[in-house]
């Protein structure tokens, strides 16, 4: 991107939009970062994430909007609201020309959608459709959103590949994220909005989120606390490390799609078995896990394979990290954040 942009990034609290906006900055672009600063999760992870952005707590006035000046940082705005608030959403894009959107605001976490469907209904469907809506209305030219693997619920393929049977979700996550990318396809067709929806396959990293399972075995491995292994470790997840997807988002918004309606996987090409992530990590903190194997979780899928062959044809992306790399840096940044010793 040698032009200066103005890019609207949703989820910016979240694990991966944060990073996003990191790097965003860095390339020299304007960021105009959005979160409702949910508490599904703690809130001062998101709110030191923010702190690495140059946004500091003590600003963040509810639905307020501020800058910030300091290094690379200066490029950079927050709001906080929730794009399920329609109203405020439309101020926000009156008050300011978006180049690009890019949508992570979503509801997270496919078990929890058991729990709570609401949210999921708020947030992933409404709130996306508002992000359409003021898409259309007010001539943003480009729409890049998070989907999911999730959506090829416990499909027989071996690999994952785009032309890949989604039309039976197995959680109402998974639903959600679907029913994003046939909304997106209609504002395709009817209005020209270009939309690319991006099917990422299970990301981790540092500041990743406290409810995904890097997290919580790391925590629990070293307070030596037993780890909860579902489908008793007979899973296999394509693992994708932060810096992977974010080069991923950003080679979206360097180059114009081949059509108006895009949708790829982004992920690994290389699933890890569960058994094996967590030797990764026991080797990494030197202690051996404590394993309470379980039945398999409502929701939840028994593998996630990416075909990935499409996204790198499309954008010349082939970056990808060893799963032992990520998980030395996500354990270096643990240890580090929460002064473990």
């Amino acid at each position: 991107m040698d032009i200066q942009k103005t890019i609207l990034v949703t989820g910016a609290a979240g694990f991966i939009g944060y990073h996003l906006c990191e790097k965003l900055l860095k390339l020299g672009h304007r960021v105009i970062g959005l979160d409702n600063i949910n508490d599904y999760y703690d809130v001062n992870l998101k709110y030191a994430r923010l702190n690495e952005l140059g946004i500091q707590k003590e600003d963040i006035k509810a639905y307020g909007f501020f800058s910030v000046s300091r290094t690379y940082k200066k490029h950079m705005q927050f709001v906080k609201m929730d794009i399920e608030d329609e109203q405020k959403l439309v101020d926000l894009f009156t008050n300011n020309k978006f180049d690009v959107v890019c949508n992570l605001a979503a509801q997270a976490g496919v078990r929890y959608s058991i729990k709570n469907p609401q949210a999921y209904i708020n947030s992933n469907i409404v709130g996306f459709f508002n992000i359409l809506e003021c898409c259309r209305n007010f001539n943003v030219k480009k729409l890049v959103y998070a989907s999911s693997s999730s959506v090829y619920g416990n499909s027989s393929k071996e690999i994952l590949s785009e032309e890949s049977h989604v039309d039976l979700p197995i959680s109402l996550y998974a639903a959600t994220k679907k029913s994003n990318e046939l909304m997106a396809h209609a504002y395709s067709y009817l209005y020209g909005l270009e939309t690319i929806g991006l099917r990422f396959f299970t990301v981790y990293g540092p500041w990743g989120r406290p409810d995904m399972a890097l997290f919580l075995f790391t925590e629990a491995i070293l307070n030596k606390k037993p780890i909860k292994v579902f489908n008793n470790g007979n899973l296999l997840r394509d693992f994708t490390y932060i810096d992977n997807i974010v080069n991923g988002i950003i080679s979206t918004l360097v180059k114009p799609a081949n059509s108006k309606y895009s949708i790829y996987n982004v992920g690994n090409g290389s699933p890890v078995k569960l058994e094996d992530f967590i030797k990764a990590i026991e080797t990494e903190v030197g202690i051996k896990a404590i394993k309470s194997m379980l039945p398999m979780q409502p929701g939840d899928v028994s593998k996630t394979w990416s075909n990935t062959t499409k996204f790198r044809s499309n954008y010349n992306n082939c970056s990808s990290t060893p799963i032992e790399q990520g998980i030395k840096k996500f354990v270096d940044w643990y240890k580090k954040f929460y002064d473990v010793e």
